[in-house]
């Protein structure tokens, strides 16, 4: 991988973490995980704000890439976007592996007395 792609995978799992960085975005996919395709209302009604909050934590996950919203008149189908939240997977779990490989922090010894 390029260190320009590298750098824009990072603003894209920056962007998702972002994204996720909510206790009612983190609600809200749990929800979809559990009844793919909910529709906007259902999901008012689960999540338990106005509708104006949960149509602006949707449009944040939308457009961080995590869920996709489909159009069926006169409403709209929500879903978790298949793959999105690899990279983040990924990223995680190579730092937990380097996190238990590392050892922790090791003090360097000091010249001066």
């Amino acid at each position: 991988m390029t260190p320009e792609d590298q750098d824009e995978l990072d603003v894209r799992i920056a962007s998702m973490a972002k994204a996720l960085g909510h206790p009612a975005r983190l609600k809200i996919l749990r929800l979809l995980a559990r009844t793919p395709g909910c529709i906007g209302g259902d999901i008012v009604e689960a999540v338990g704000l106005a509708q104006s909050t949960v149509s602006e934590h949707l449009r944040i996950l939308k457009a961080a890439g995590v869920i996709e919203g489909q159009i069926v008149p006169p409403r709209v189908c929500y879903s978790l976007a298949a793959g999105a939240l690899t990279p983040l997977a990924v990223l995680t779990r190579d730092l937990e592996i380097a996190g238990r490989e590392s050892g922790g922090c090791v003090t360097p010894i000091s010249d001066q007395g």
